[in-house]
């Protein structure tokens, strides 16, 4: 049989040995050519990390600005946080600009000494990223390796909390990864054979997680700031009134404490000369003006001394005005309904009446609701009240109009207890829950709005075991089938991306939201 095969070969024609030869070299070519959806894929990842480096970079400055607020209130508790919240900012910025420094390297060597990181012209090239990166050419990435694994050890000597340390852990990790030929190093898995617009979203993703323990350490230290004797370094006497302003015939109430106080050593409190019981000290007013008190608190330490702190203060007694308030928050938000809080003291509701500019203002049986579409236009509610049988203009409150802030995707499940729960990424979630859940959900809810929004469509980003970046889009604000799939097939310890996020609120606007990771568990 292989006689004949060899006979049927030797009496092929030139023509069609150069045909067959051809066909071979192209067969080599296509399977060396990464497809351009590939590379769009890992484009458009790299621009979404992108973007979130550049808000955990925000958001690691505003915790560090806490520490420094902190220092500048209490310089001799704080100075250790200060100090050591340095020391990781400095070592995270270190390590995020040499991460920085081999993205350029790798497209320098594929696109030439003015190659560009953010317009990489080969982004297939393969043989860039390992000559940078890898032995013979490149020792790079053993040096990356060993400088994360420095910063992670840092990182994890300045957490006591299991969880925390656990994610560090996982998002800094730098293990041998298990091939089917055997193991390979850390670098090798990301760097060997890796076009070069992967290789360099790749590093994107480290800076996000060298960002990501950042923002954990930091958060530790902030947590650790009211916790033992930080605060408790002198005893202050205040006054706290529930109201310094109050209308005649209603009362005057204020609390009396002493900061810092121990539970078991109860306080005196004396006021004009009286000792009162307990810290509440209320009085009766029958007439307008202004009234002063004062007095002093003591409290007996457990040696047996005594602290003495005197305090004065004042309240002042008006005749009835109106007051208007918003009661979620202290602006109106355009094309929502914002409830309001309007009333006189001493006036029956019914006989309060109030109009609205640059907007409408309904009563209902809750109270009012203002409406308005006029953003960065301010809307002036006056009321009007029947006082002894005239119509009184009792004020004027102005509001400023504002554009309802971007809502956050969060995944919603029901947790073990059949309770209602939301998933808002960055940590490990179950694969299971995962599963079962509908799709993504979307909302503000800041303990000041809490509203809802209708998620229009999201994409669905995550990479192979050759570290390819594949897109799926969602059905509407569900899961798409192929989604559902591509999560069942992904293991412990995976990521992946929903970016390109489009939801549309209650005033009727579509916009883009922030990105969210999902890590499986």
């Amino acid at each position: 049989m292989a006689n004949a095969k060899n006979q049927t070969v030797g009496r092929m024609s030139p023509r069609q040995k150069m045909i067959n030869l051809m066909y071979i070299v192209l067969t080599a070519m296509l399977a060396l050519n990464v497809s351009s959806d590939v590379l769009s894929g890992f484009r458009q990842v790299q621009q979404g990390l992108s973007r979130t480096n550049r808000t955990l970079t925000s958001r690691s400055q505003m915790m560090f600005d806490q520490i420094q607020a902190f220092y500048n209130k209490y310089p001799k508790q704080g100075r250790q946080w200060l100090d050591l919240g340095t020391q990781v900012r400095t070592q995270t910025d270190s390590l995020y600009n040499y991460i920085e420094s081999l993205k350029l390297d790798i497209v320098r060597q594929c696109d030439g000494p003015e190659g560009d990181v953010n317009n990489i012209v080969a982004e297939d090239n393969l043989d860039a990223a390992a000559q940078v990166m890898l032995p013979p050419t490149g020792k790079k990435g053993a040096q990356l390796r060993a400088r994360i694994e420095q910063y992670r050890a840092f990182v994890l000597g300045l957490l006591d909390n299991p969880d925390a340390q656990k994610n560090v852990e996982e998002a800094l990790s730098t293990a041998k990864v298990k091939t089917a030929h055997g193991e390979k190093l850390w670098e090798e898995s990301l760097f060997e054979g890796m076009p070069s617009i992967a290789a360099v979203t790749l590093l994107s993703k480290l800076q996000n997680d060298v960002r990501f323990a950042e923002g954990v350490a930091l958060g530790s230290m902030i947590s650790n700031l009211d916790t033992g004797e930080l605060r408790v370094n002198q005893f202050e006497a205040f006054v706290v009134p529930e109201s310094k302003m109050v209308m005649r015939g209603s009362k005057y109430s204020a609390e009396i404490v002493m900061a810092a106080i121990d539970t078991t050593a109860r306080p005196r409190v004396f006021v004009n000369g009286s000792q009162i019981h307990g810290s509440h000290y209320e009085v009766s007013t029958g007439s307008t003006g202004k009234f002063d008190f004062s007095g002093f608190i003591e409290v007996t330490a457990r040696d047996g001394s005594v602290t003495k702190r005197e305090f004065k203060s004042s309240y002042t007694v008006i005749d009835p005005l109106a007051t208007v308030s918003a009661t979620m928050m202290n602006v109106f938000y355009a094309g929502i309904d914002n409830p309001v809080s309007i009333a006189v003291a001493g006036v029956p509701q019914q006989s309060i009446q109030a109009t609205m500019t640059n907007g409408t203002l309904t009563k209902t049986d809750k109270g009012w609701v203002a409406r308005s579409s006029a953003i960065g236009s301010e809307c002036a509610i006056t009321v009007t009240a029947e006082i002894d049988g005239q119509r009184t203009n009792v004020g004027t409150t102005s509001f400023r109009v504002r554009k309802l802030p971007d809502p956050m995707p969060f995944i919603t499940y029901t947790d073990g207890n059949g309770q209602r729960a939301i998933y808002k990424g960055g940590k490990p979630f179950s694969k299971g829950t995962l599963l079962a859940a509908k799709g993504l959900d979307a909302a503000i809810d800041d303990d000041l709005l809490k509203i809802d929004f209708r998620v229009v469509s999201f994409e669905m980003v995550l990479f192979d075991q050759m570290g390819n970046a594949m897109s799926e889009k969602s059905a509407g604000s569900s899961f798409s089938p192929r989604q559902k799939e591509a999560m069942k097939q992904m293991k412990h310890g995976k990521r992946f991306y929903i970016s390109r996020v489009k939801a549309t609120g209650p005033d009727g606007v579509t916009r883009d939201i922030a990105p969210m990771e999902v890590i499986v568990n």
